[in-house]
């Protein structure tokens, strides 16, 4: 369930979008899907995670404006600054928030790994979200607003589904046995 909540604002804006041809259409229904996401969210786990707060927060200021100024770079964006954002918290937790970086709270209770493996899986994620949000202005400003849509659903998601695949396989083979 989770999942799909995931991924309800991306595929209806993909839809609204090949169903209009209409950035600034998909945009506007993509605002109020996000906001539901959040708030569906909510009412399931009594708590809302920082990621869709942040990615809440840029659809709202990134969206209204693409809306309001009738320009969907805006919007285009969005992906670059949320990989960003990230970028700079897992940067951030290695150097800021103590012992323990973010992929370490995230899945060291499901992995054993030395101090430095979790920094260097730290570090490849860094590299992984700043690569995502290049790679997604080179191809909103190198391609059509076409391509950009269907890069937006099916390269990203492709791009971190190879990532996972690829942590998952280097993982297995440094992991600490328990």
């Amino acid at each position: 369930m989770k999942l799909i909540l995931d991924f309800f604002p991306i595929v209806l804006f993909f839809a609204v979008y090949k169903f209009t041809n209409d950035l600034i259409v998909a945009t506007l229904v993509l605002i109020p899907a996000t906001l539901i996401q959040v708030v569906i969210s909510y009412l399931m786990t009594k708590k809302v995670e920082p990621m869709p707060l942040v990615t809440l927060a840029l659809v709202v200021i990134l969206g209204g404006a693409t809306v309001y100024l009738n320009d969907p770079v805006f919007i285009k964006w969005k992906p670059t600054l949320v990989n960003g954002l990230f970028a700079l918290a897992f940067l951030a937790s290695q150097y800021v928030l103590g012992k323990k970086t973010v992929v370490e709270r995230l899945m060291g209770s499901a992995v054993t790994l030395t101090a430095q493996q979790w920094i260097s899986l730290n570090w490849a994620w860094i590299g992984f979200f700043v690569a995502s949000g290049v790679i997604n202005l080179w191809v909103a400003y190198s391609f059509s607003e076409n391509t950009w849509v269907n890069f937006k659903l099916f390269g990203m998601l492709g791009l971190t589904l190879v990532f996972v695949v690829l942590q998952g396989i280097w993982m297995s083979r440094v992991a600490k046995e328990d």
